[in-house]
């Protein structure tokens, strides 16, 4: 069985969406043009990391040339073609500051990762595959026992879990992934801490605690997809033999506008970026500590719960029901099929 991140988000999200959207394959996508616009840039930045140039002129020339190239042929509907122009200058804004904040060290890192015999397209993708393996009891009327008199153990289910990075390098001892995403807000208070110990760890713990009132499925399911990251990219590293003592997972934004300013006279566009590293905020000291590597006990365990019930097909919402009915229900494209959605709104008097 296989599993993605995105899956394990929708499922925190709320376990019905999910259903529809998983299992019964009904079509709910949300993706726009903001997600296409990401992918113009992906594509162009991992086209030119891939060149093989590390000087910033370079490097930048590759990157805008691609995304000129990809812009040509894309057919998002704009009212103008000002508009058009003014997109396209907030892309190539976000590919200078891309390359001034991070791209001309990360692709200095690429260059001594392939210095060898190593072909480059193991290590930049785009959209690069990761996954980590879970174990877990198959589903039976008690948890890993065969329904029926006989109550025969069965033997646990391995699930993979997939992920992407848009591509590896190293960088001292660590070797690092990184993916493209729209921004970081979906992140909250994770952009914002260096640490696991404290408020993330009890918001954590808290979201899976029907008695506590925290509902936080977004940073959650950063915290789970980052645990498969590192997984993943410790076993590249070992069949790439990249060597390297830990694993770091790092996230750019490229469509964050809140740092993008324009100037309507001379029609120019300038952005900077802001980079997360996840590793930090994720790592358990003690479990580092036992393992030398950068994991968390916690984090991984509720990992194996939640793949476990998705395994089981638990998609009632439960006691999270009120919860999702304010946070989820909103802006979800299912709520006309959702009988819980239904109940809650179609109520008789008498």
């Amino acid at each position: 069985m296989e599993l993605t991140h995105n899956g394990i988000e929708t499922y925190l999200r709320c376990p019905r969406r999910y259903e529809f959207a998983s299992v019964y394959a009904l079509d709910g996508s949300d993706d726009g043009p903001t997600d296409d616009r990401v992918d113009l840039l992906r594509r162009a930045i991992c086209t030119a990391l891939a060149s093989g140039e590390t000087d910033r002129d370079g490097l930048l020339e590759t990157a805008l040339s691609t995304l000129s190239s990809l812009w040509d042929d894309h057919d998002e509907r704009f009212h103008s073609r000002a508009q058009r122009r003014h997109e396209r200058q907030v892309l190539e804004a976000t590919l200078r500051a891309y390359v001034d904040r991070v791209g001309l060290d990360h692709a200095g890192g690429i260059e001594r990762t392939t210095s060898g015999s190593l072909p480059v397209d193991e290590i930049v993708g785009p959209s690069l595959p990761v996954s980590r393996t879970v174990t877990v009891p198959q589903s039976g009327e008690k948890r890993g026992v065969e329904p029926g008199p006989s109550n025969r153990v069965l033997a646990p289910e391995s699930v993979t879990v997939e992920a992407e990075v848009d591509y590896v390098f190293r960088d001292g001892p660590s070797v690092v992934g990184v993916r493209f995403v729209p921004t970081l807000a979906p992140l909250g208070p994770l952009r914002y801490r260096s640490e696991w110990d404290g408020d993330v760890a009890e918001r954590f713990t808290d979201h899976f605690d029907p008695a506590a009132d925290v509902y936080d499925p977004a940073p959650v399911a950063a915290l789970l997809e980052t645990a498969v990251v590192l997984d993943g990219l410790r076993t590249l590293r070992d069949r790439l033999d990249l060597g390297g003592k830990t694993c770091r997972y790092v996230q750019v934004p490229l469509a964050d506008r809140s740092k993008t300013s324009v100037n309507w006279v001379s029609e120019s566009v300038e952005t900077s970026l802001e980079i997360a590293d996840l590793t930090d905020v994720y790592v358990d000291h003690h479990t580092y500590g036992l393992t030398h590597e950068h994991r968390n006990e916690t984090v991984d365990s509720r990992l194996e719960a939640v793949v476990g019930r998705l395994v089981e097909g638990a998609f009632d919402p439960g006691d999270r029901w009120e919860q999702i009915r304010g946070e989820a229900c909103p802006e979800c494209a299912y709520a006309v099929c959702c009988e819980e959605r239904i109940a809650a709104e179609v109520r008789f008097d008498g």
